[in-house]
């Protein structure tokens, strides 16, 4: 029987669900996994953006339920300290929590003009103002961080919490075809191939739930 249990919804629409399933990946965490059903009106506020609060994923572990992506991270850190999902050292903690947090709260026109959606491709997509500030934002975090910490990961030569919450924008910019300087473009890519994130396109490419709202022609 599994340790735990990691509640997700669409695995091909919804960014804060593969960032819980990449961390408790990255954690090393023996978990099951339980698919939110598409139809349930909680859901799709989720997907749709709708909701003020996400309430997947949700990580149960015995008797502790978290389902804040932030706090799953932090819980995962404290259970699996030997995973470093946050580097050891303060200052570099410091910063790590702060462009987490930063993604967390963040990027509003990148979210909602370049949904996730892991199925399609849009070659050639014009991106617009507002998005585009998100997308240089992004850019410049990665590069500050490779720049400061050596790489390939955000923070070094193991993936921390940061790679974790920055992943489905590098699956975003595939999709969505936008333009990056040689150093993200290679992040990107490293991400896109890191196994757990294989793992999970794989499977949303199989999927066979759709909405019609997010599968809109670009």
């Amino acid at each position: 029987m599994a340790e735990a249990s990691l509640t997700v919804s669409s695995k091909n629409y919804s960014s804060w669900s593969l960032r819980g399933f990449l961390l408790c990946r990255m954690a090393g965490l023996d978990f099951a996994e339980r698919l939110a059903p598409i139809d349930d009106p909680a859901t799709r506020a989720e997907l749709l953006l709708l909701s003020p609060s996400f309430l997947v994923p949700c990580l149960e572990h015995g008797q502790v339920k978290v389902w804040d992506t932030l706090a799953i991270g932090e819980y995962l850190n404290e259970i699996k300290p030997q995973a470093n999902l946050l580097p050891a050292d303060p200052v570099a903690r410091a910063h790590c929590r702060a462009i987490c947090g930063e993604m967390h709260s963040g990027f509003a026109n990148l979210r909602s003009a370049l949904p996730m959606n892991l199925k399609a491709r849009h070659d050639g997509f014009k991106v617009w103002a507002g998005a585009q500030a998100d997308i240089e934002r992004v850019t410049a975090i990665w590069r500050e961080c490779l720049k400061t910490y050596g790489g390939p990961y955000l923070f070094g030569t193991k993936p921390t919490t940061a790679d974790a919450m920055y992943a489905p924008v590098c699956s975003r910019f595939a999709t969505y075809d936008v333009k990056l300087d040689p150093v993200s473009a290679a992040y990107r890519d490293l991400m896109l191939r890191f196994p757990a994130m294989l793992e999970w396109t794989a499977a949303a490419k199989a999927e066979p739930e759709e909405m019609e709202e997010l599968d809109v022609e670009f």
